[in-house]
């Protein structure tokens, strides 16, 4: 988002663009690759690797794309109360929000990185493929969002947070959920 200019680093910029097109590659390779199963099943000629596919499109797009989310600050957001807040407090709600998100990104990548290596003990049928490469997505998305949460948090230290504002969905939502209290 523009207003959270000041959050980012424009070296990281290519790496999102780049993310995206990997997503939206993941979901029409999600979506060709069910199209084709259903297709095929009702050709009575199914398609044994569909589901491989599937998994492997889905798998790999949800977790780049929550690394993306994560960079645009888009994410579910934990803590929408502190975007009215200012100063020391405001400060200290950011930086905790972000540590969190450090703390859960360090856990993708070690466990994740766990899963990976045993990975290899198991196979996708019938190609053979080891799970491996299912379960790479885990620490790949860790390390992205270490990296985007580590960038924000170093700019919001050095320009401050307050520049980073509800999104216009978020901002719509709020005030579709919050009672009239005038009626």
């Amino acid at each position: 988002m523009p207003t959270e200019r000041h959050l980012k680093w424009r070296a990281l910029d290519r790496l999102e663009a780049l993310l995206m097109a990997l997503c939206g590659l993941c979901l029409v390779g999600f979506t060709l690759s069910e199209l084709g199963d259903v297709l095929f099943r009702i050709l009575k000629h199914p398609l044994l690797s569909a589901q491989e596919f599937s998994s492997g499109f889905f798998i790999w797009g949800v977790f780049l794309g929550g690394a993306v989310a994560v960079r645009r600050d888009t994410h579910f957001r934990i803590s929408a109360i502190s975007e009215k807040w200012t100063g020391a407090k405001r400060r200290a709600a950011e930086v905790f929000k972000r540590l969190v998100m450090l703390a859960i990104a360090a856990v993708l990548v070690i466990a994740g990185y766990q899963n990976f290596l045993t990975g290899f003990g198991s196979f996708l049928t019938p190609s053979e493929t080891p799970i491996a490469v299912l379960y790479a997505a885990v620490p790949v998305a860790g390390v992205l969002i270490a990296l985007f949460v580590i960038e924000q948090l170093v700019n919001g230290l050095r320009n401050g947070f307050e520049g980073a504002g509800l999104s216009r969905v978020e901002s719509a939502a709020i005030v579709f959920a919050t009672p009239n209290l005038d009626e």
